[in-house]
């Protein structure tokens, strides 16, 4: 008899072992899962910065339509420059057709010469460049740079600058595609040697080939905290 008893109660324990053992992990696996989810950033809009020309290679398009197709389908508003023109005209016209949202920022000048586009979701006129920047950037939760011209690397200095003096905390992220970014990205590396720029600050650009993949790193990303000055040797 005593041997029958121990041995049932073997069995309870090992049973009540068991049960707490499944539900730590299924406790664990949630909570790992909440975390993530609590902390990971809410992106609601993207601020595309992108040249006013096709470019040279047709790769450029193609990721143009790929970047707003992805993004209509997350539901993440675009903010854009408002035109037709390039890339531009691209990126709004994909995003229009995927059933996204397009909020589009144009100066007066563009505006007088024919170049708002006329089925935006929503559409801002501004008195000049800068205002019209200034509105992207406050209305953007994010920024994502396609390749282009001297007006797009402009916008990209800036955010990530300001990003850099904790003027805003927004991740930037870079769609590099067909190599296009590759040799700015060497230029980081040669201001990080030549002592200029911190080589943690280097990080705090985001970089993919592809949509999907720059959207989740932007998600994911975590605020640079090493100071941009580097201490005298």
């Amino acid at each position: 008899m005593p041997n029958s008893i121990t041995w049932v109660s073997a069995r309870v324990l090992l049973w009540f072992c068991w049960e707490y053992l499944i539900e730590y992990k299924i406790f664990a696996f949630i909570f790992r899962k909440s975390f993530w989810i609590m902390t990971e950033r809410v992106i609601r809009s993207v601020a595309v910065f992108c040249g006013s020309n096709f470019g040279a290679s047709g790769e450029y398009e193609l990721a143009a339509k790929m970047l707003s197709s992805t993004l209509a389908k997350e539901k993440i508003t675009i903010v854009y420059g408002g035109t037709t023109k390039g890339l531009m005209g691209v990126v709004a016209n994909a995003a229009l057709e995927h059933g996204g949202i397009v909020h589009g920022i144009v100066t007066e000048y563009l505006h007088q010469i024919g170049q708002s586009h006329p089925s935006l979701t929503q559409h801002e006129i501004t008195a000049d460049l800068r205002a019209r920047k200034e509105r992207m950037i406050r209305l953007a939760d994010a920024f994502i740079i396609l390749p282009g011209g001297i007006g797009t690397i402009e916008e990209l200095m800036e955010v990530w600058s300001m990003n850099q003096l904790e003027e805003i905390d927004k991740p930037v992220g870079l769609l590099n595609v067909n190599g296009f970014f590759s040799s700015f990205l060497d230029f980081i590396d040669h201001m990080i040697d030549s002592g200029f720029l911190p080589s943690a600050h280097k990080q705090s650009i985001s970089v993919a080939t592809s949509p999907s993949g720059l959207l989740i790193k932007l998600r994911e990303f975590k605020k640079i905290e090493v100071p941009k000055w580097i201490e005298a040797r």
